[in-house]
C-alpha cells in the first residue's frame, strides 16, 4: 500500500485542528506549524468536511474545528475516506477475485498484510494521535531546555 500525501496531510491536518480543542483552527496556522501547502490543504480540508471529520465555522476567528470527538475517528477512517482501498495488492479488494489463486504462492501474505494495517489503523485514534504528537512536542521541549543546577548558585 503506498499513502499518498492528501492521507498523510489529511491526518497531520486533523492532528492540528484536534489540538485546537472547540476553538476554530485556521488552515494557514496548520500550514505554517506543518510546513504545508496552503492551497493543497483546502482541498484536503474540503474531503475531509464532506466526509464528516471537520465542520468550517466562518468569520474573522474561523477556521476549521473536529465534527465528533477525537476517539471517535479512526486512522482507518480518514485514510480510506481520502484514499479508497487500502488493500496491498488488488487481488485481496472485496470485490476482486484473483485469477491467480491457485498458483500464486503470495495471496496469504497479502491477506496477512492486508488484516495488519486494518488493525493498525483501525485501532488508532485521533485522540492517539493527538496525544502522541503531544509528547513528542513536549520530549523536544524538554531536550533543548539548558540544564540547570540549582545547587551551583
Amino acid at each position: 500500500m503506498w499513502v499518498s500525501t492528501k492521507a498523510q496531510y489529511g491526518l497531520r491536518a486533523l492532528i492540528e485542528i484536534g489540538r485546537g480543542g472547540l476553538q476554530p483552527v485556521p488552515l494557514k496556522d496548520v500550514s505554517d506549524r506543518q510546513g504545508l501547502s496552503q492551497h493543497y490543504l483546502e482541498q484536503i480540508a474540503s474531503n475531509l468536511r464532506r466526509a464528516g471529520f471537520i465542520k468550517s465555522v466562518r468569520g474573522a476567528h474561523g477556521g476549521y474545528r473536529l465534527a465528533r470527538p477525537p476517539a471517535q475517528i479512526s486512522a482507518y477512517d480518514v485514510v480510506t475516506a481520502l484514499e479508497g482501498s487500502i488493500a496491498p495488492v488488488s487481488c485481496v479488494e472485496n470485490d476482486h477475485t484473483c485469477q491467480s489463486q491457485n498458483v500464486c504462492g503470495t495471496q496469504n501474505l497479502w491477506f496477512r498484510v492486508d488484516a495488519a494495517l486494518r488493525d493498525v489503523l483501525g485501532s488508532t485514534t485521533l485522540a492517539d494521535l493527538i496525544s502522541e504528537s503531544e509528547q513528542q512536542q513536549h520530549d523536544r521541549l524538554v531536550q533543548i531546555e539548558p540544564n540547570y543546577d540549582r545547587r551551583a548558585h
